[in-house]
């Protein structure tokens, strides 16, 4: 059955870029061809994904024009999947661990804001996905053609004191490879579902090529343990956003000072209060537009808000005076 309502405005809208920029099997710069979009339920809300596509451009290479989309596109949601893999989570921990009904779950879900019908509880999305522990041998054909992989390890957790799920999935095809939900996640029990992936691998004969996560400390040991010797890179989302976390709280600084400059605006709407003349037209222009200047927030780290309100204040005042100029040529003519 479709829905038969609209979807909230997303409240959140991330841009995702592929890792890789060059072609894993020629080797030649993958240019930036086109974007494309996905909306995701998560936990959170509404998520707009604007995703990144890169392309080789090389016509004798294998891989001639096909789709390498962003490596954190899986780290969401399942492919041509809508609601987000913390939801699936959650679904699995209230009922797996909590005994839940498909109407208990529905309710929880309703409750915590996520869109869904019932019908739609996607308990077997949870079970597929922890089924795919052991997807290693179910993908033989298509790993040993690869002949390499790049892993990607992460964990959900829908509440804090429940059980992580933590996916470790491979980059350069977007298989997963292992699904488990842990109740610890110390660094001995991420190195053993570490292992049990290096040994099916191993069987396989496929090398790992290199490991992304995030820069948790259990994280970061459990890798060393296993792949002492293979790179590990953090993401680069949680690396940009933790190295830009001084230049977010200087401009946060930065945007309440130039509040300071621009408080009475609303004295000034009293003012023109049921004037209908253009000049109380312009002035409630005016007035909107350092409303709206100061409402946005950006979208740190990628964009800050302090440098925006300024380039949008300086954009009013310079507005202002090619008014006043304006002004004060009529009145000499």
């Amino acid at each position: 059955m479709s829905r038969s309502w609209c979807r909230v405005k997303p409240a959140d809208e991330q841009i995702l870029v592929p890792v890789h920029v060059t072609c894993p099997e020629c080797g030649r710069v993958m240019r930036i061809r086109y974007s494309n979009h996905r909306a995701i339920v998560s936990l959170r809300g509404l998520v707009r994904v604007r995703l990144r596509i890169r392309r080789c451009e090389t016509r004798t290479c294998g891989r001639y024009h096909q789709a390498w989309r962003p490596e954190g596109e899986a780290a969401l949601a399942l492919p041509q999947h809508e609601f987000g893999l913390d939801v699936i989570a959650l679904i699995g921990t209230l009922r797996y661990r909590e005994h839940r009904s498909v109407p208990e779950i529905h309710q929880e879900l309703t409750r915590r804001g996520v869109a869904i019908c019932e019908r739609s509880v996607l308990l077997e999305r949870y079970d597929e996905l922890v089924a795919a522990s052991a997807g290693t041998a179910a993908h033989r054909e298509a790993l040993e053609r690869q002949g390499r992989v790049i892993l990607a390890i992460d964990g959900l957790q829908p509440d804090v004191g429940h059980e992580v799920l933590w996916v470790i999935r491979d980059c350069l095809s977007g298989l997963v490879l292992l699904a488990r939900a842990l109740l610890s996640s110390a660094c001995n029990e991420l190195a053993g579902l570490l292992r049990e992936v290096a040994a099916d691998l191993a069987v396989l004969g496929v090398p790992v090529d290199g490991v992304v996560s995030d820069g948790q400390h259990s994280i970061r040991l459990a890798i060393s343990k296993v792949w002492p010797d293979v790179p590990h890179q953090l993401c680069h989302f949680h690396y940009l956003r933790e190295a830009a976390l001084p230049i977010f709280e200087a401009d946060r600084h930065a945007k309440k000072e130039l509040k300071k400059t621009v408080r009475g605006v609303r004295p000034i709407e009293r003012r023109i209060e049921g004037r209908t003349d253009a000049e109380a037209q312009i002035v409630q222009g005016y007035c909107a537009a350092v409303r709206s200047a100061l409402t946005d927030d950006g979208r740190p780290p990628l964009e800050a808000a302090g440098l925006r309100l300024h380039d949008r204040l300086e954009a009013i005042e310079a507005s202002l005076g090619r008014i006043e100029q304006k002004g004060d040529i009529c009145q000499r003519s």
